[in-house]
């Protein structure tokens, strides 16, 4: 991962990013014990650092089938948050 964010060239928000999806998934497995709100803002704060990852890789020339995971998880994880927000 060190060698991705080089290579990404943002090599100073790695940690940051890392403590953001820590922080995301800690959330996402306390708000469904206990508070859906939370739930549902932890997977909006995942989907919208999925969509800068993937932003992120097409800048780079990455192809969509090296970038798909991104996408795939950013969809994944708005579908989430749109669910928690409405119940």
């Amino acid at each position: 991962m060190k060698d991705e964010f080089i290579r990404f060239g943002l090599k100073e928000w790695r940690t940051t990013t890392g403590y953001l999806q820590l922080i995301g998934g800690l959330g996402m497995i306390t708000g469904t014990f206990f508070n859906s709100v939370l739930l549902a803002l932890s997977a909006a704060g995942l989907a919208l650092l999925m969509l800068m990852g993937f932003i992120t890789r097409l800048r780079i020339r990455d192809s969509i089938l090296a970038s798909s995971p991104a996408f795939i998880f950013m969809l994944v994880n708005l579908v989430l948050a749109v669910y928690f927000f409405k119940n």
